[in-house]
């Protein structure tokens, strides 16, 4: 494992999948065939995965099922992606997602 690595050293007991790299805002991320995103940027100590439309505060995994939505990222352009259920594949590219959707306006405020 590396200095920055999160993961727990299971001593040969888990198989992890082919050692892959995506990329998260840009910087190279290592992670392994059958991790979804989620847990790839985890292991990596990223935790914001995108910002709320109304106040940008950082959001991040809730749920860890695809349910409560917090997790969506920007992956390879689409954007609305639940990191949480996406597995990773070699050369993914994931951004942090600020607002609804990239480009589009946020939510207005009601008050």
């Amino acid at each position: 494992m590396s200095a920055g690595e999160r993961r727990v050293d299971t001593h040969g007991a888990v198989m992890r999948g082919s050692p892959i790299t995506i990329e998260i805002d840009g910087e190279a991320v290592p992670t392994y065939l059958g991790e979804t995103l989620a847990a790839a940027m985890l292991a990596a100590g990223r935790r914001v995965f995108r910002r709320s439309p109304r106040t940008g505060s950082p959001r991040g995994v809730y749920c860890g099922i695809g349910i409560c939505y917090e997790c969506q990222m920007v992956v390879d352009g689409r954007t609305n992606v639940r990191a949480c259920v996406t597995p990773v594949r070699d050369g993914m590219r994931a951004n942090t997602q600020r607002g609804p959707a990239e480009g589009v306006s946020p939510v207005p405020s009601w008050r």
